[in-house]
């Protein structure tokens, strides 16, 4: 028993897990995370269907590509604004009022 510890404690990481906080995490953010998972999904078939890129999408909305790939990760707290810049960019309507 103590070999099969000792070959466990070899490869075991120097850094200890997020997975609890990250579960917490998502839990805790499950409503917003909900609406940016769908948000990113829209946003996605639409560059599809225009044949866009991330880069092309990121200088129509004035922005990174590394911003648009966290938004597309569906992740994103995104503020009325991003949803204004993403709307205008790809002729897509994400608000309702």
């Amino acid at each position: 028993m103590s070999r099969i510890t000792n070959r466990l404690e070899k490869y075991q990481s120097s850094t200890p897990s997020r997975w609890r906080e990250e579960a917490e995490y998502r839990v805790e953010n499950r409503a917003w995370l909900r609406h940016s998972q769908y948000i990113a999904m829209l946003m996605l078939e639409k560059m599809d269907e225009l044949s866009l890129t991330q880069k092309a999408l990121a200088e129509r909305m004035g922005c990174t590509q590394q911003y648009v790939s966290k938004i597309l990760r569906g992740k994103e707290n995104l503020s009325i604004e991003t949803l204004s810049k993403i709307e205008s960019a790809l002729s897509l309507r994400l608000l309702n009022y």
